[in-house]
């Protein structure tokens, strides 16, 4: 069935995305090599790890720099859909290795296959430090892990070295690569032993362990590790909260959830159409067993298997437009993640740290069509969360329509159709918004003195002029520097009228990263960042961002009646339960 043009907006945002990571892909290096030189005169940084030695660079700023770290064995061949492996010790008898370019990410959904700068073999690390660091130093890490919605890699490469810098020369800043879409979180395939399930998230525990051994020989401390991740990365962060039930492995000591992502998680046995699928697209199916159907997939062309990932198909039961809008995601495979997020933050399974996170107002705007019919709001809801009944998306619509939906003002861009800001807005607090309310409140049963919660509102001309009022991981400029983005450095707003941000934000975030507490790093100018739970026990507090000035502010009784409405139905019908 052909796509409505209503819906081919989505379709536009989603190849306009994955051709900006094709194109900056490209010029990765390039654009290292121009804007990162180091002094002739020096002698590089040497990191002697536990498997082989790497040379990196000085930057100007006193940074050192290491890039295309292998934190794992390349997934390829008998490695596909398994657990990460540690590296094997170096054979090289020609004295430290190079890692001074930053090496190919992980296939992601909607590219073709060869693509430059994308690779099945891409578990690598990139690591920023200060030049005068030692092994005695034992500074804090800051572990980055990016986005994409579990379908590609959003936000890689982003460069540490500013960030460095800015904290007095007083983090280490680690980012990575791990296998997303297809390649990361396939499942289906019956558990036997034979298909390891969530291998993108199980990548991200190889690294964090890597991160134990490792991370001393850069001077950073393996018992100070606060692990951040934005979008898909923050759902990561959530996912290893409660991961193997809660059990602490000592991999990270405190979090931030930087716009935390939470789509439909279905249980495993769920999804064994999506593996058939694969199965009969790669001419596998037939086996009498798992293994023998795996074996096939492990020796299929990559470019065969990239082909049958970029054909996502609708949920089963479900109309053609839209698809849903990721495609791929974690499942419950009943060890990794034991049951549904919901479910084990509620029955407090989760590693006790401090915990910092935050949200833009305007969440949904960059994954929202433009639809102008409330058939296609509850058509669009149903496709992305399967188990919703007509009942459920005939109430969702309800509750941010007038006269329910009476928050001032209402967002409702004026070029945009009907319903956009309506779908953007139940979208974004479904999915983004409300999970970090609904698991705040969860957390804070037993903990509430170190979670803290913000709401980023810091506006721009080019964002308001496009209908996206303050978007998805708006503050990402903020905390990282507008020049340290890649491909998401849009605009200049934050080299003009919002540069004032970026310290504000900073601080904060350096007083977490540091010392388990944004206030410890704050202005002097700014206000003290009050916890999410008050003095009288309430929650719902949380600190405001915005152009003008930063303050505290409490969640509306409508906003928390909508997070509590969403709640009932992730419990159920939304497989976030």
């Amino acid at each position: 069935m052909p796509i409505p043009c209503h819906f081919q907006h989505l379709w536009l945002y989603q190849s306009a995305v994955y051709s900006v990571i094709m194109i900056f892909a490209t010029l990765l290096i390039i654009s290292s090599l121009l804007s990162q030189t180091t002094s002739a005169s020096s002698p590089p940084p040497i990191a002697n790890l536990t498997y082989a030695a790497f040379s990196g660079l000085t930057l100007p700023n006193s940074v050192n720099q290491f890039l295309g770290l292998p934190y794992a064995q390349p997934p390829i061949g008998p490695f596909r859909w398994r657990s990460p492996s540690p590296p094997l010790p170096s054979s090289s008898g020609s004295g430290p290795i190079p890692a001074t370019e930053f090496k190919p990410i992980c296939l992601g959904t909607g590219v073709a296959y060869p693509t430059p700068g994308q690779s099945e073999d891409c578990l690598y690390a990139n690591i920023w430090a200060p030049a005068n660091a030692t092994s005695e130093s034992r500074l804090p890490v800051w572990v980055f892990i990016q986005g994409g919605g579990y379908n590609a890699l959003s936000n890689y490469n982003w460069n540490g070295s500013e960030v460095v810098e800015r904290s007095g020369y007083g983090v280490v800043v680690v980012n990575f690569n791990y296998r997303v879409g297809l390649w990361g979180f396939l499942a289906g395939g019956g558990g036997d032993g034979e298909m390891e399930l969530n291998v993108g998230l199980r990548d991200q525990r190889g690294l964090l362990g890597w991160v134990q051994r490792e991370i001393v020989q850069f001077g950073g401390d393996p018992e100070h590790v606060v692990m951040h991740g934005a979008s898909a990365g923050a759902g990561s962060v959530a996912m290893h909260l409660i991961a193997n039930g809660g059990r602490d492995d000592g991999l990270f000591h405190g979090a931030i959830l930087e716009s935390i992502f939470f789509p439909a998680q279905p249980f495993v046995g769920e999804l064994g159409w999506q593996f058939e699928r694969v199965l009969n697209q790669t001419g596998c199916k037939g086996g009498n067993s798992t293994e023998g159907e795996m074996d096939c997939l492990r020796n299929t062309d990559v470019k065969v298997l990239q082909e049958v990932a970029n054909h996502a198909q609708p949920f089963p039961g479900k109309a053609d437009p839209p698809l849903p809008v990721f495609y791929w995601t974690p499942c419950v495979d009943g060890e990794l993640i034991q049951d549904f997020p919901y479910k084990l933050f509620k029955q407090g399974k989760n590693v006790k740290v401090p915990i910092m996170m935050g949200t833009a107002s305007n969440e949904g705007t960059v994954f929202t069509p433009n639809i102008t019919t409330p058939q296609q709001f509850t058509t669009f809801f149903s496709n992305n969360y399967p188990l919703l009944a007509a009942t459920d998306t005939t109430s969702v619509l309800s509750r941010y329509t007038p006269p329910n939906f009476n928050t001032t003002p209402y967002f409702n861009p004026p070029n945009r159709p009907p319903f956009y800001g309506v779908l953007a807005t139940a979208y974004g607090e479904s999915t983004f918004i409300c999970p970090q309310t609904n698991v705040l409140n969860y957390l804070s049963v037993d903990n509430t003195s170190s979670l803290w919660a913000y709401r980023y509102n810091v506006h721009d001309d080019e964002n308001t002029r496009d209908g996206l009022g303050v978007p998805h991981l708006w503050d990402a400029g903020a905390i990282w520097g507008p020049g340290s983005l890649n491909s998401w450095d849009r605009t200049g707003s934050y080299r003009t009228y919002n540069k004032e941000l970026i310290e504000r934000v900073r601080g904060y975030y350096f007083g977490f990263v540091k010392y388990f507490d944004p206030n410890r790093g704050r202005l002097g100018t700014e206000p003290e960042w009050e916890g999410w739970v008050g003095g009288n026990e309430t929650t719902g507090r949380r600190l405001l961002f915005e152009t003008e000035g930063t303050r505290m502010e409490v969640l509306e009784q409508e906003e928390r009646e909508r997070c509590g409405f969403w709640l009932g139905l992730g419990e159920g019908r939304m497989e976030q339960r």
